[in-house]
């Protein structure tokens, strides 16, 4: 009987687990939004259902006097490095000798330690406005990549 209720709990777990995976792809997706993925899925006409599924959500979402509704797009991601060069010399030398009843002994050492990093990171913004009609469907968009 505990071998069966163990081994549900294991199944449930797992169950739980691809979901929780699967919903952290979605988000990840939205992440990741670049300037290729807007050229290549957005165009004219598409649907506002179609946009969310390309883009994910809107940062923004207005509505102007005509109650045409307008989306944006406002990504920032951090793209940072580190190198690291480290140099270390170490040496020894040690002898110990017997004479009568005196023990000598004698030694020499050294050590040396030093390194070197460098270090860079890039902004990167995008900006992306989608403009849509009184049917839903993408009017015109826009958008703007910088990087610095």
């Amino acid at each position: 009987m505990r071998k069966t209720v163990f081994t549900l709990c294991l199944v449930c777990a797992g169950l739980l687990a691809s979901c929780m995976h699967e919903s952290s792809l979605r988000s990840s997706k939205e992440r990741e939004m670049t300037l290729g993925i807007v050229q290549r899925e957005i165009s004219t006409g598409m649907s506002q259902a179609s946009v969310a599924e390309a883009l994910g959500s809107p940062n923004i979402v207005t509505r102007d006097e005509a109650g045409m509704e307008t989306w944006v797009y406002d990504k920032i991601a951090t793209e940072a490095s580190y190198s690291q060069r480290k140099g270390d010399v170490q040496g020894g030398v040690a002898a110990g000798a017997m004479i009568s009843k005196t023990m000598i002994l004698g030694g020499v050492g050294g050590s040396y330690g030093g390194g070197s990093g460098a270090s860079s990171s890039t902004q990167k913004t995008l900006t992306v406005v989608i403009k849509f009609n009184k049917n839903s469907e993408v009017s015109t968009f826009s958008y703007h990549m910088s990087k610095f």
